[in-house]
């Protein structure tokens, strides 16, 4: 097991900590292939094996997991600035270990449903950990880079495991088969998260340290207020955060049982669902340094519209190619808007109460999860999920435009 860091041996940088920044990379790809256990696979154990007729009532996994979440991220910046980044990463793999057990061998539809408030907490804390640890690492000068790196190691990891877990599943049945894989992400992530990784606390202090002083609010309600809506930049980035994952959460209920509606297989089910994490999460290599570069405003609006126009073309097609390039639209989008909004709350808020306004960002993002998955199935219920995807794209569209005309650019040249 690793000494603690040294006060006096920290220095900020991604050259200077690149062993940790990398095993928080590894790290936090185990903690995306935990969400991506469920993408392909989840809804169809709804529809398929426990013959729910109801999109809503087969949602309701995604709905459980989005609430749960978004709480934990609530709470979690509070709680890492009071105990430290790497107790809590820890405990987010202890509360996910039982997860791809519950899901692969529960008997019924709430065991689903538990396990996913389960992994709630577990991203909660795990995905959020390692995404503050990286921006307390590098400094204010590569938070963009910092961001994009780690995304792209969390969300790649949910396409690779959503294609495999869809591969074994059309040879080996929905379960308990993929979920093997589930078992060695959670072993081997508590793993690494005990013996390997540093705390960053004194990262934190050091930047601090150099920071200017200035009256800033630093408890937790007044943090809230701002980042919620007292701060034009952080209210544009909450709400484009909430509205980027209440369309992620409506493809992740919805676009399965969509796509097996018109008769298309599992493992191409699984092509589908892995190109759009996939993409999203391999281009955010290059949209998180951009961010940095060209400022965060203008990568947003766009991202949020190209996501719009990738979501309409899947409503109005039925065709395999159709939806396959609406899905590498989705992905495009969704890169240039995920790390950014995470560096553009970064920008906006002080050391001593940034790992809270990342908190309350995420909470506002991945309650879009929960909106999102509960609109969407009931949408779908009664007018067809056409509508319910549509209905999406213009809310998407609409809130690229509030960002246009809120948000200041502060990092723009």
């Amino acid at each position: 097991m690793p000494a603690p860091e040294r006060p006096g041996a920290v220095r900020l940088g991604l050259a200077e900590n690149w062993r940790q920044f990398a095993l928080l990379i590894l790290v936090n790809a185990f903690v995306g292939g935990m969400v991506g256990l469920e993408r392909t696979v989840v809804p169809l154990i709804g529809s398929e094996e426990f013959r729910i007729a109801s999109t809503t009532l087969v949602t309701s996994f995604i709905v459980s997991f989005g609430v749960v979440k978004a709480f934990t991220n609530l709470v979690s910046g509070h709680f890492a600035d009071v105990y430290g980044r790497k107790p809590l990463l820890v405990l987010g793999w202890l509360i996910g270990l039982p997860v791809p057990f519950m899901i692969g061998w529960g008997p019924s539809w709430g065991w689903i449903v538990a396990a996913n408030a389960l992994l709630g907490v577990s991203q909660g804390l795990a995905w959020s950990m390692t995404v503050i640890m990286k921006i307390d690492l590098v400094g204010p000068k590569s938070r963009g880079l910092a961001v994009g790196l780690n995304e792209f190691a969390g969300y790649v990891a949910v396409g690779v495991t959503a294609f495999v877990t869809g591969y074994i599943a059309q040879r080996h049945g929905l379960r308990p088969a993929p979920f093997y894989l589930g078992i060695g992400y959670a072993v081997l992530g508590l793993g690494l998260s005990v013996l390997l990784i540093r705390d960053t606390r004194h990262h934190v202090n050091l930047e601090t340290a150099g920071h200017a002083v200035v009256a800033e609010p630093v408890r937790f309600w007044e943090v809230f207020r701002r980042t919620s809506f007292g701060d034009r930049n952080l209210f544009a980035a909450s709400q484009a955060g909430l509205v980027n994952n209440l369309n992620d959460g409506m493809s992740w209920g919805i676009f399965p049982l969509f796509y097996a509606g018109f008769g298309l297989g599992i493992e191409r089910i699984g092509i589908l669902k892995a190109v759009y994490p996939v993409v999203w999460g391999g281009l955010q290599t290059i949209t998180g340094p951009l961010s940095d570069r060209w400022g965060r405003k203008g990568l947003i609006v766009a991202g949020m519209w190209v996501q719009a126009v990738g979501l309409f073309p899947t409503a109005a097609t039925r065709q395999f190619g159709w939806w396959l390039a609406a899905s590498v639209l989705l992905g495009l989008g969704t890169a240039m808007v995920y790390p950014t909004l995470i560096a553009s709350v970064s920008d906006a808020s002080h050391p001593t109460w940034r790992a809270r306004s990342l908190s309350v960002y995420r909470f506002w993002r991945d309650m879009g999860y929960a909106i999102g998955a509960l609109a969407a199935g009931i949408i779908t219920d009664l007018f067809g999920a056409p509508w319910a995807i549509g209905a999406v794209g213009m809310l998407t569209l609409a809130s690229g435009a509030v960002v246009a005309f809120v948000m200041r650019d502060p990092t723009a040249p």
